[in-house]
């Protein structure tokens, strides 16, 4: 792949390379060309580029039919629904499993009944369902379960659940063992014996809600429900299937992109109350991008999770109570803060135990905060480029992990084979990221096992690491109308990566650090146009150190991503640096 401008090595030590074509096809391509190009070069097939310009729901759903047990998931809840039963949605804490459990309370509540979400508390009952919270949820009257976003590896409740004459359907999307759980019903694009439906194992659990919520009204309908009575708009709960896709890092293709771009547009209409009032207490005033949803809106409703109030998030996104909502995004917000703080101290222990000789990142301490180890995870996974898990010890020598992985390294699977192996008590996720449960003592048997399986796989991901760009530009060409027609090409996340460009060279005129992980620097280009350049969490980085000490001498072309400055007011283009590289 044919090197960008000549770096072979970078000042963070990788190579520049074409994200797909070769700098001779890019000339003369006007803003329409340079949209087809994002698109091919994210794989789109040709023919589809006009379908992907603009995903619809219409143009990427599949008949929810071709999903294993989705009928039948229908057909029993179309049973509740007509006979009017008590229903109870069973959620995780996480975004996904908030936006999951509101998807099915809204729209149950729309068809008449009146659905309980249960959201389990992280620190007292641990990921999934329990036999003890199924038998209480059935002792309040609920006789028919739907699990959400959890389910898949819950043999031993269920089976309980079973045993207890309780109905469970289950929808998730994470990785299945061969054996599935005692239910009714079993929803997930990722069961093993998934014919099909295996092509949409990209999608987040509250795609696979939709998609439930699509085949039940379809039942209804056949059954003549609608005669005398609307249709629910199913279309109006995507700015939810939109939040909960991003948030937890499915990849934007396919359907998802169509869930994300239309979503993204009933959200900028602000008809759930609730997210309505979080983005107020995010001080967002435009609509929302893809980027809000992953680090402003997400973290906000997992924060209640992650310290304690688990039903937050659900109850914002189904309220219809406007002070209600007002009241429950201050209290995220609050409590987002306070995760902030207990992050940054989990980060700083855990890095210091990182043995940087291995190619899998294994950390654990006692009296870490288990509701923050996913999140410190992905900050060391992006700081080591490696995968990494942390593990978080109780009093009484339990230990609760959470990993996040590098692509072409399936994290998920690992996991389900070392709890195969008996090495843990639970244990499971996807690809990109798992959970886990493990005895203190057999964490670094556990590491060890990690690092046999993977190292090889790691490594070879990591030897073809280099950072792809799409485009080289004039310092005057970083624009807000670039920046507008890259937007084109979106909506951009996992899997469909964000337009990156490589500009200059810059004579850096100012630089200095903002907070304390910041660098904020001023450039200017020879033809005389200058921009403002941050470089976010790179202070103690080669990066950080070079735009802090180039002086005006030195040259520096600069990769990474165009944004229009959002806080000034004004329409003026700005570069968040990624990486640089020595011009003379």
């Amino acid at each position: 792949m044919t090197q960008v401008l000549g770096v072979a090595q970078s000042i963070l030590g990788q190579p520049w390379r074409w994200r797909a074509l070769a700098a001779d096809a890019r000339d003369g391509l006007g803003h329409d060309d340079l949209v087809a190009q994002l698109l091919l070069a994210r794989g789109c097939p040709p023919d589809e580029v006009e379908a992907h310009r603009t995903p619809s729901i219409r143009g990427f759903m599949p008949d929810p039919s071709i999903f294993r047990d989705m009928d039948r998931a229908a057909a029993r809840l179309a049973d509740a629904v007509i006979a009017g039963e008590s229903v109870a949605i069973f959620g995780d804490y996480d975004v996904d499993g908030a936006t999951s459990a509101a998807v099915m309370v809204r729209l149950l509540r729309d068809l008449g009944l009146s659905p309980r979400a249960y959201i389990p508390d992280r620190l007292a009952e641990g990921y999934g369902p329990t036999e003890a919270a199924l038998l209480r949820l059935q002792a309040e009257g609920a006789n028919l379960i739907v699990t959400v976003d959890c389910g898949a590896q819950a043999f031993e409740p269920l089976a309980a659940a079973e045993a207890a004459g309780i109905e469970i359907l289950v929808v998730d999307h994470h990785k299945c063992a061969t054996e599935l759980p005692r239910a009714h019903a079993v929803v997930n694009p990722n069961r093993l014996d998934e014919a099909e439906g295996a092509a949409h194992g990209h999608l987040a659990a509250v795609g696979v809600c939709f998609l439930l919520g699509a085949a039940l009204i379809r039942t209804l309908r056949m059954r003549g429900f609608f005669a005398d009575r609307a249709e629910p708009r199913l279309l109006d709960l995507l700015d939810l299937v939109a939040l909960g896709t991003v948030a937890d890092v499915a990849p934007l293709r396919g359907l998802n992109r169509a869930f994300v771009a239309q979503g993204l547009k009933v959200m900028a209409q602000r008809r759930n109350i609730g997210l309505a009032a979080l983005t107020e207490a995010a001080r967002l005033t435009r609509a929302p991008t893809c980027s809000d949803l992953g680090f402003a809106l997400g973290p906000r409703i997992n924060a209640g999770g992650r310290v304690g109030r688990a039903d937050l998030g659900v109850r914002l996104l189904t309220t219809n109570d406007p002070a209600e909502a007002r009241a429950i995004a201050e209290e995220l917000n609050h409590f987002n803060d306070e995760r902030r703080a207990i992050e940054a101290g989990v980060q700083a222990t855990a890095e210091t135990a990182i043995d940087r000789n291995r190619q899998v990142a294994v950390v654990s301490g006692e009296g870490w905060h288990p509701g923050v180890i996913g999140i410190v995870a992905g900050r060391l996974k992006e700081k080591l480029d490696r995968p990494a898990i942390v593990i978080a010890i109780d009093e009484h020598g339990l230990g609760k992990g959470s990993g996040r992985s590098i692509a072409g390294v399936d994290l998920g699977a690992a996991i389900l084979a070392a709890k195969e192996h008996g090495l843990l008590i639970a244990g499971g996720g996807h690809a990109m990221a798992a959970g886990l449960t493990i005895e203190a003592h057999r964490i670094a048997e556990f590491a060890d096992f990690l690092e046999e399986r993977l190292a090889d796989t790691v490594v070879r991901a990591s030897a073809g690491r280099a950072l792809l760009v799409d485009a080289v530009l004039a310092p005057g060409g970083v624009n807000p109308g670039l920046v507008g027609a890259m937007e084109a090409g979106g909506p951009y996340g996992m899997g469909w990566p964000a337009p990156r460009i490589a500009a200059g060279p810059f004579r850096v005129i100012r630089a200095d650090l903002v907070g304390t992980h910041h660098v904020r620097a001023i450039v200017a280009g020879a033809d005389g146009r200058s921009l403002k350049a941050m470089a976010f969490r790179q202070a103690d980085t080669a990066l950080g150190q070079a735009l802090l000490g180039a002086g005006s001498t030195r040259r520096l072309w600069l990769a990474g991503r165009a944004k229009v400055d959002d806080w000034s007011g004004r329409d003026v283009a700005e570069l968040h640096v990624e990486d640089a590289a020595w011009a003379d």
